[in-house]
């Protein structure tokens, strides 16, 4: 009740000033146009004796002083009014109107002195005035019209709000990665570091296509890490646009230093600059179980389908047949043909020869057994639904060029050798990524196990398009590498890229155990999981209400998305999100990021232009390599002839022979 009665009284001496303003002015007029008041008749004794008495008071000392106080109490009485609030009230077209009005309210004095009628200037002078009057008032009515926010409305994004302090200290070790930054801070760009203080904990690569993964990011720790004496294996997957930044970068670290490790490159689309590598070397299958591993490694390699099927009978089978295979070559006459072109001709060999060379390797008895029972009791659908599948799949490795690479010795997978440590760069091509990247799975997963031992170098194993080759055991691999000092840098496109290739469960694991994330534009699934991992900040959140006669402002505020999945998924390219890992001895209490990476594009494009092409080994001719892919055909027909006639020739192993009548 007591507000009611303020604002009614309120009301009424606004209108009460209003008046006085509008009194005034018709005063002005009637002291400043008297001759034509007292033409017309509007004058008196008793008016004339007021106007005297109020122009001793010094009113109407000046032309406009009066007609100044009379639009002065106009515009305090504005400052009162109420109207009803409209949202498409222009604020422009309204100061307009309000300039307008003023104009016309002062400037048409100017009348009185142009006009040579008296009468009609003074007429003309309070016609403009008094429209100058209404128009100012008017507009000082429509100004109270409008919905007036005290907070801005250009940050239609959010950004200001969502933006939170970064590492701005650069934190240089033995081991680190570091990428210098800017990132936005209420308003402000402000420079910063993006710090992999702990490269061993893993680092994962995320981004579309385009998003700058490689020219912002892998880039520069393959040339940081070699730049600090690191071993290195590059899985190039656009051969050879890795591999040619790690070479330049090895010759320019080795002309600094003058010791390094040994530049190695495998190919297999350009023979003569690529070495030559037996991924399953007799010397560093120690036991049987690397042989299943390697076995394992190819085949889902090439069928990728498996991956989600291991323990399914038809996947074992094949696996357990390579093994066998595998682990025969490698007892046989000292691992001489331990290769994998001499494996696949082997299995290619009719069964009568194949399972008697494999029976008398007592080691593999057991995981041949089956097939065995299978061929002699003519279970032969059973037998070829196992069998086949390996055959198959291997048959499509045979080919002179992939048999001339791995059938050579150039160099061994153990980088990270004390004695002889070593850069390996591994290209694959988009356009054969089934059959090449089954064979470099292979080679990967021999490195990894040559890799991951104590007492070595420090290393960095770097994957690009991580998915297009399998990787068995990644998740232990990143797990108990550290200690071991190996760095593993995966890149991906995306989390759903990983899911299709490796599986849901093994790609959860993946995302979960690296200790680094950096991720350009990415959505859906991956955008929401970097989304929750970065956490949540204080965000100030405004809401307003309208109603006749103001607007209601509320202010609170509220935990929010640090780096909400909208902007992950609107990520421009060089600008990436992530999270860092510190250690006990070098702590970080900023860890996450977003930024805009800092590349020096000039200074880049300078070294690419001065960039050294990767050198040639060897000449290499088809000759060369046709002449290799039959000396390994005939070396298994040779080598079956041979133990055959051993076996025959041998009674107290005859009985090995398996001779099946047709």
């Amino acid at each position: 009740m007591a507000s009611s009665d303020n604002q009614h009284a309120l009301g009424k001496i606004l209108d009460l000033t209003r008046m006085l303003s509008i009194f005034l002015l018709a005063l002005h007029f009637y002291y400043f146009c008297y001759q034509v008041f007292y033409l017309w008749g509007y004058s008196s004794v008793f008016t004339d004796r007021i106007l005297a008495q109020i122009s001793k008071t010094g009113l109407f000392f000046g032309f406009g002083k009066s007609k100044l106080l009379a639009l002065g109490l106009l515009i305090v009485s504005l400052f009162g009014a109420q109207g009803k609030k409209k949202e498409n009230l222009s604020r422009a077209q309204t100061l307009a109107l309000l300039v307008f009005g003023l104009l016309l309210y002062f400037l048409s004095a100017q009348v009185l002195s142009l006009c040579y009628d008296n009468e009609l200037a003074c007429l003309w002078y309070m016609a403009l005035t008094t429209t100058g009057f209404l128009t100012v008032l008017a507009a000082g009515t429509l100004l109270s019209r409008l919905i007036n926010l005290p907070f801005n409305n250009g940050d239609i994004f959010n950004r200001e709000n969502e933006s939170f302090p970064q590492n701005e200290t650069l934190y240089q070790t033995e081991f680190s990665v570091n990428l210098p930054a800017e990132y936005e801070l209420k308003g402000k760009i402000k420079s910063s570091w993006v710090n992999f203080i702990e490269p061993f904990r893993g680092i994962l690569v995320m981004g579309s296509p385009g998003s700058g993964k490689s020219y912002f990011i892998i880039r520069h720790i393959i040339t940081q890490h070699i730049a600090k004496g690191f071993s290195m294996f590059v899985y190039d997957f656009k051969y050879d646009d890795l591999s040619s930044i790690a070479y330049n970068a090895w010759l320019a670290s080795k002309a600094a230093s003058g010791k390094m490790p040994k530049f190695y490159a495998v190919n297999f689309d350009d023979l003569s600059r690529s070495h030559r590598c037996n991924p399953i070397e007799h010397s560093s299958m120690l036991d049987i179980t690397d042989a299943a591993e390697s076995a394992r490694t190819i085949l889902l390699g090439l069928n990728r389908e498996w991956i989600k099927r291991q323990g399914d009978f038809f996947v074992e089978s094949p696996i357990n047949l390579l093994t066998a295979v595998f682990w025969f070559l490698r007892k046989y006459n000292g691992g001489s043909l331990c290769t994998l072109p001499h494996v696949i001709e082997f299995l290619q060999i009719e069964y009568d020869h194949l399972f008697t060379l494999l029976r008398t390797e007592k080691e593999i008895e057991i995981l041949i057994d089956p097939f065995v029972s299978a061929y002699l009791n003519n279970a032969m659908e059973q037998l070829e639904g196992q069998i086949a599948s390996a055959k198959i799949a291997l048959a499509r490795l045979s080919s002179p060029q992939l048999y001339y690479i791995l059938s050579g010795n150039d160099f061994s997978l153990d980088i990270n050798n004390p004695d002889d440590p070593k850069i390996v760069c591994m290209g694959n091509n988009p356009q054969k990524i089934q059959i090449y990247g089954a064979v470099l799975s292979l080679y990967v997963n021999r490195l990894v196990k040559l890799v991951n031992k104590k007492d070595k170098l420090k290393s960095s194993l770097i994957f690009d398009e991580f998915p297009t080759v399998y990787l068995n055991g990644i998740d232990s691999l990143i797990a108990t590498a550290r200690s071991n000092k190996v760095c593993t840098t995966i890149a991906v496109q995306d989390l759903s890229q990983l899911k299709k290739d490796y599986g849901r469960e093994q790609a959860d694991v993946i995302m979960n155990v690296m200790g680094n994330i950096i991720s350009g534009q990415v959505s859906g699934e991956s955008a929401r999981q970097l989304s929750d991992r970065f956490g949540r900040i204080q965000q100030n959140r405004t809401s307003f209400s309208i109603n006749r006669h103001d607007t209601s402002i509320n202010r609170s505020k509220q935990l929010d998305a640090a780096i909400p999945v909208s902007k992950i998924a609107a990520l421009s390219a060089g600008e990436f999100v992530g999270i860092t890992a510190d250690n006990p001895n070098q702590r970080m209490e900023l860890k996450s990021f977003h930024c805009r990476i800092l590349n020096d594009h000039k200074a880049i494009k300078k070294q690419q232009n001065a960039y050294k092409p990767l050198p040639i080994i060897r000449k290499v001719d088809d000759s060369v390599i046709y002449s290799n892919y039959l000396r390994i055909k005939e070396d298994i027909k040779d080598m079956v002839n041979l133990e055959i006639e051993k076996l025959l020739s041998d009674p107290m192993r005859h009985h090995l022979v398996i001779k099946k009548k047709k």
